[in-house]
């Protein structure tokens, strides 16, 4: 699993934004802090860290990207807001648009196109 920094290997380094995984985990539903990290591990295979995570989503909720929402449980889930949609949306334009760039240049996007995922892309 991979932690929430540098990777080994002669990587690139961290290239998931802790704000960007919880936006995308809280996409999908409500959930708590410890839910939020274990959607992360599974769809990420990124591990946060309580100082990492109640870090991004304090800035998160102060710039009203999500909110908290009523629980009777001790533990205090969060939703994402409209806004919260918007952020993330541009920020997976933003992706797509550096992947779609990044396999051009190695000669990736010929096969891209070949297995027909230039039109999933132009459609979404």
């Amino acid at each position: 699993m991979a932690k929430c920094s540098a990777s080994s290997k002669g990587g690139l380094g961290r290239n998931n934004e802790p704000s960007v995984l919880i936006l995308t985990s809280l996409a999908s539903g409500n959930r708590h802090g410890y839910a939020l990290t274990k959607d992360i591990e599974a769809f990420a295979g990124v591990a946060l860290g309580p100082g990492t995570l109640y870090g991004a989503i304090a800035r998160l909720e102060e710039r009203g990207l999500i909110a908290p929402t009523a629980s009777d449980e001790r533990r205090r889930p969060y939703r994402i807001t409209a806004s919260g949609r918007a952020a993330l949306s541009e920020a997976v334009r933003e992706m797509r648009s550096l992947a779609d760039e990044g396999a051009t240049r190695l000669g990736l996007g010929v096969l891209a196109r070949a297995l027909g995922l230039s039109k999933i892309h132009a459609a979404q």
